[in-house]
């Protein structure tokens, strides 16, 4: 069975918030004022998220992506995954994090089952890290990678908001360090969460930019775009090769990528939901609405939601309408539905 929404996407994967609480405060995540987190009564028990995950993989969706706040920081994590890797369906469990559990959890998460690993690395000098995420310690997070590296993960990729003035000069050296490791970088487009609340005028960095820094850290390469037909995950990047202009096969070509919601919308091709730590079905990042699985479960059984969630795709929406001036985004913050 396939999900299909009004649009005539085909759905087939689902972002998982297990908690919105995290031990980082980013500052592109999460408002000077903080948030009101849900109440611990209010967020999904382990049993529930099998559910709801049991309700979507019982229509077509295959792939898995657990999110935060931080999704290391809910205690038995390694149980969730190992609940979730036992679903008739699911093909595929990927996991986002800062990285600063990494070095207690790499094992025991690809033990249980994790696939792959997004890491949150938004610059490579300690200083600048623990400014970007309020107190963060990047020699920990970079333990963390080679701890998950060790573990068996050959998956990772490294995951950088790009901010002009703070990091747009370290976009060169964050594709080095990856590229020397196996892994893939990639760089994000700031968005207007949080009601613009986050937005700082003069910083945002497009997806043209971001391209144009990789090209003039690499001037003997040609940057080229992959086809489209190049599957490397699940989510909304878009992929390039850096391509050595002369004197080495194209197989050797360097990879990155780039989320690009602002500039160089991906929404024709969106396949994915989003599930919030206290149940409720997201069909879109950028949109406040949102339906409640959870009381449905409760009250109706898995037969119920899964009704419930085929009749609400067919309201997801064509298209958001981030725009460049911090505008157009939803009152919720980032870390309240998983970056």
């Amino acid at each position: 069975m396939s999900l299909i929404d009004g649009q005539q996407r085909h759905i087939d994967y689902l972002r998982v918030s297990i908690t919105d609480r995290c031990n980082y405060r980013c500052t592109y995540c999460l408002p000077d004022t903080g948030i009101a987190h849900a109440s611990r009564t209010d967020v999904l028990s382990f049993e529930e998220i099998a559910s709801l995950v049991r309700c979507f993989a019982s229509v077509g969706v295959r792939r898995l992506r657990l999110t935060g706040g931080e999704p290391t920081v809910r205690r038995d994590l390694p149980i969730l995954v190992s609940l979730l890797k036992q679903i008739q369906g699911i093909d595929d469990i990927a996991l986002s994090t800062n990285g600063h559990l990494l070095s207690d959890l790499a094992g025991p998460l690809r033990t249980a089952g994790v696939d792959r690993l997004n890491v949150s690395v938004d610059t490579l000098d300690p200083e600048r890290f623990a400014q970007i995420t309020r107190g963060g310690d990047l020699p920990r997070v970079l333990h963390g990678i080679d701890t998950a590296r060790a573990a068996g993960f050959s998956a990772i990729k490294i995951n950088t908001v790009a901010v002009r003035e703070f990091n747009d000069h370290e976009i060169g050296d964050l594709c080095s360090y990856a590229w020397n490791r196996g892994l893939v970088p990639r760089f994000i487009e700031q968005m207007p969460m949080a009601d613009g609340a986050l937005y700082v005028p003069g910083r945002f960095m497009s997806a043209a930019e971001i391209r144009t820094a990789v090209a003039e850290a690499n001037s003997q390469c040609s940057v080229v775009a992959e086809s489209q037909d190049v599957k490397r995950g699940a989510g909304p990047a878009r992929y390039w090769s850096v391509v050595p202009t002369e004197g080495t096969a194209p197989e050797s070509a360097n990879i990155f990528g780039i989320i690009s919601p602002i500039t160089e919308h991906f929404c024709d091709t969106c396949n994915r939901v989003r599930l919030s730590a206290t149940g409720a079905l997201h069909s879109c990042l950028a949109y406040d609405d949102a339906t409640d699985l959870r009381s449905i479960l409760a009250r109706s059984g898995e037969a119920a939601v899964i009704d419930t969630i085929t009749r609400a795709l067919l309201d997801k929406r064509p298209k958001h309408e981030f725009g460049l001036h911090g505008i157009g985004g939803p009152r919720k913050a980032m870390i309240q539905i998983g970056g």
